[in-house]
Order: C-alpha cells, then structure tokens, then sequence
C-alpha cells in the first residue's frame, strides 16, 4: 500500500523525509487554519511509491511542458534573430522604431496576466495552456504577412496577450503534482527550455537565412516555420496534458490518491479549490510579498537584456550574421546547464536565497567584464563574458518563483502571486528594450553598465541569515509549531526557507 490511516493519534508519521505530528496544521500562509494534517485525515507515505508516482509525472508532464515553454519563448525572441537578417531595413523602421515594437510586447503581457491566470485557475491549466499557445502560435505565423512598422506592432501586442499568463500558469500548475522538496529542479528543467530556445532559434535561424531566390525574404521563414510548429503542438498538448492528480487517467486509483494527499499534506490547505478573488487577493497583506516582487523587478533587467539583445550583443564580435546567430548557441546552452546545478543544488540543501544571489553575481561578473574590456583585442575573454551573463539570467527566475510559491498554500494565492510577479520582472524589458539603442551599436557601452546594477539591489535580500523574505516564513512556522506544543526543531529540515 501506497498510504494508509496512522494507527493512532499520538502517533508520528513519515511525510517524504521529515517527521510530522498528527494533528498539526500544515496551512503556512495561514497560522489559524484547520485544513491540512490532522490526526483524522494524516496519511502514511511509502516512499519507494512516492518516487515512481514522481517518475510517472516526470516522464508525462515535464517533456510536453518544456516544449511548450520552448515554443513560447521561440515565438517572443526570434525577433532579435530576425534583425541581424535585416528586418528594420526590409519593413521600413526609422530611427528607434524596433525598440517601440520590443517594448509593446509588455504593456499587454503586464496588463492581461492576472486576469488570463485567473481563467486558467477556474477552467485549468491543463485546458487553457494549450489554448493560450494556439493564439500566440498563430500570431507568430502572421509575422510572415507583416508589412510595415504598424502591422508588426500590432502583432507583436496580441502576442504579449497570449503569452502573458503562460508561465504562471505552468507555475500554478506543477504546484498541484509535486511537493515543494521537488518542485525547483523539475521547474528548472522546464524552464531550461527557454535557454535551449534561444540556441535552437540561433541554429533555425542559421538554416532560415540560408534560404535565397524565394519570394520571401529569409526572416519571414523564421516566423512561419517556429509558428507552424507552435500551432501544431498546442493541439497535441490539448488532447495529452491531464487536468489534475487527482483525476489523471494514466495513474490508477491507488496513485490518484496518493497524489490528491501528498499535495494536500505538503503543499495545499484545500487541493483543487475553487477560485475566490477576495481570498487570493490576501496574498497582498502579506508583507513579505513585497519584498520578494521587488526581487522580481530586479531580476527582470538583466534577464531581458541577455534573452532579447544576445545577438546584438554577440555581434560587437565582429562575426557575420550567420556566425552571430551560430555563436549564441554555446552561451544559452551553458546557461541551461548552470540553471539545473543551481536547481538541484537548491533543492538538495533546501535553500533558496544563496542560489538567487550566486545567479546575481554570475551576471553582473559577465556584464563587468565585457564593458571593461576592448572586445576587439580580447574576443575570446569577451565570448566568455557572454556565458557568464546567461549563467546567472535564468536560475533566480526559478528559484525566486519556486520560493513564493513553496510558501503560499492557498491555490488562488499562488496563481495571483506567480501571476502579477512574473509579468513584473518581464516588464523590466520596457527598460532592456529601451537602452539598447542603434546609436549605440557596436558597442552598446551606455547600456551595458546600468544592465547589471540592478542585481546588486536583491543582494542582501537573498542572503539567507538576515532578510525578512527568510525570518518571516520561519517565523510562522515556529509560531504555529509552539502553538500546537512541538519543537520547531522536529520540522526544521521540513520546513525550509523553500
């Protein structure tokens, strides 16, 4: 058996590799809850279970997710791969004209996140996910039809609507299989997708521009080919992607159990509950939700200057077009590689906040470095650079929202939070998308130094002894604890600062 009734009420039990007590609440967000473990409803884990449960979701859900995320973010960058081919000067842009597309992208990304999110808590994930990757699949393929500055820009703001609450969702939505002990590096290996995005547009666009003597000039291939791909796959992710645990077909009636209760135990005071906006508008009494939005704002510049203007910054090399966007494949490679040992690393010390600032540091060294430099005299220390900035661009996204979430028990609470803290940190490309100006190509000198000080900001926040985004969370937990007449030392490996 998978779980069982415990056999009495003093008794303790197993919860993954922790001691819990029957009778305690496991509702973090909330001290006064009475959902969650009790002696009534407390459950006996098998372990050996858990894992090939685990295994099950793995291999169902992390492939088909990942390649979502890698057409999701195929479909917003390869805009910057298509201006090394020649798109400003093909559909006409004057002066900073490509700039106002990069930066119309977030006005609706920013605006219709939370309300799209919402959507997906009252219908699923599981449905609108692949809705939502339908529209913005197709808008990419109108991009073959664009003609001017203003059919450009209109796209591209339907496309920051469709994208806008696909990651939070996909957040909100890996919370309901897996614990919050599992969830960072399974989050990361999905979000690793969008490093490997940004290497395969590089070696799609190489093949795209290769194209001559065709009607079309070679971009719009670009468009029409990542499009295609996009559209057909969200049918297939419709049909494939199970609504919940609890219901999923490929488990049996034993595992489905399994499942429902392990999340209630870990990671929700109520599983599968219905979506209240005055309940999951709390979140914001919360102060450290604050705190950790202004990390996300951080986060957010040097993020979206590495994922939109990589090309741009490869080509102060002096490389042709080709092996610009050849040479762009190696950084986002090394930067999904550095994202999973963050990750699990994160994950196997139960500890966020030393990982966020490690990723920080990476990027603001990577940024230092190719601004000090001559990086005509210097090409191979200036390629180097390049590798550090994406080391650190991708992992504190992650961490930071597997942080929030590992942390906030009521469903709708999490769907807010991942909801208006994502698009907070992806609006920071208003500011990316205005710094990198053509009048300061080659070298983008003005830009490049204020790209990494923003990092230094969430520095002090990240350190895991001092900050308020650490004590607070721990605070409850020990309250609680006391409360119910235990040690909080019984929980202290249990319940981290993730």
């Amino acid at each position: 058996m998978s779980l069982q009734k415990p056999r009495s009420r003093s008794s303790e039990f197993e919860n993954g590799d922790a001691k819990v007590i029957p009778g305690m609440t496991n509702d973090i967000d909330d001290p006064e809850s009475k959902v969650g473990i009790t002696a009534e409803s407390a459950y006996v884990f098998d372990h050996q279970a858990e894992r090939a449960l685990c295994r099950k979701f793995d291999f169902r859900l992390l492939p088909v997710l990942a390649c979502m995320y890698l057409f999701n973010s195929l479909d917003k960058g390869n805009l910057g791969n298509a201006k090394t081919d020649g798109l400003e000067k093909d559909l006409g842009f004057k002066h900073n004209q490509y700039n106002i597309i990069l930066s119309v992208f977030y006005i609706p990304y920013v605006l219709c996140a939370l309300p799209i999110a919402m959507l997906g808590k009252k219908y699923g994930p599981a449905t609108v996910l692949p809705i939502l990757m339908m529209f913005f699949g197709s808008f990419t393929i109108l991009g073959v039809a664009a003609q001017n500055f203003g059919g450009m820009m209109t796209l591209r703001w339907f496309l920051g609507m469709s994208e806008s609450a696909f990651f939070p969702l996909v957040i909100y939505y890996l919370t309901t299989f897996y614990r919050r002990g599992e969830l960072a590096r399974r989050l990361a290996i999905f979000y690793a997708a969008s490093n490997i995005a940004s290497a395969f547009s590089g070696l799609l666009a190489v093949g795209c521009f290769r194209i001559t003597n065709t009607p079309l000039y070679p971009w719009r291939y670009l468009f029409l080919i990542e499009g295609s791909a996009t559209l057909l796959f969200a049918i297939f992710a419709f049909f494939y992607l199970p609504s919940s645990a609890s219901t999923a077909k490929f488990l049996t009636e034993e595992e489905r159990n399994l499942a429902y209760h392990r999340i209630q135990v870990d990671s929700s005071s109520i599983v599968n509950e219905e979506f209240n906006l005055h309940d999951s508008l709390a979140i914001f009494k919360q102060p450290t939700t604050y705190a950790f939005l202004a990390i996300e704002i951080c986060l957010g510049v040097p993020l979206q200057s590495v994922n939109l203007f990589l090309p741009q910054i490869v080509a102060r090399l002096g490389y042709s077009t080709i092996k610009t966007n050849l040479y762009t494949v190696a950084p986002n490679v090394s930067g999904a590689v550095m994202l999973l040992i963050l990750a699990f690393s994160s994950d196997y010390t139960r500890r966020r906040g030393p990982f966020i600032a490690l990723g920080f540091l990476f990027t603001f060294i990577g940024f230092i470095i190719y601004v000090s430099i001559d990086v005509t005299n210097q090409l191979h220390v200036a390629y180097f650079a390049t590798f550090m900035m994406c080391w650190g661009t991708a992992a504190p996204s992650v961490l930071l929202s597997t942080w929030y979430n590992n942390n906030i028990p009521h469903e709708g609470r999490r769907v807010v939070m991942s909801s208006v803290g994502v698009p907070l940190s992806n609006l920071m490309g208003l500011v990316s998308s205005n710094i990198f100006l053509n009048k300061d190509a080659p070298k983008y000198v003005f830009p490049l130094f204020p790209s990494p000080s923003p990092p230094l900001t969430p520095l002090p926040r990240a350190n895991p002894t001092n900050t308020p985004t650490q004590i607070h969370p721990r605070a409850r937990h020990h309250r609680r604890l006391r409360r119910h007449g235990r040690s909080p030392l019984l929980l202290s490996r249990y319940l981290h600062d993730a």
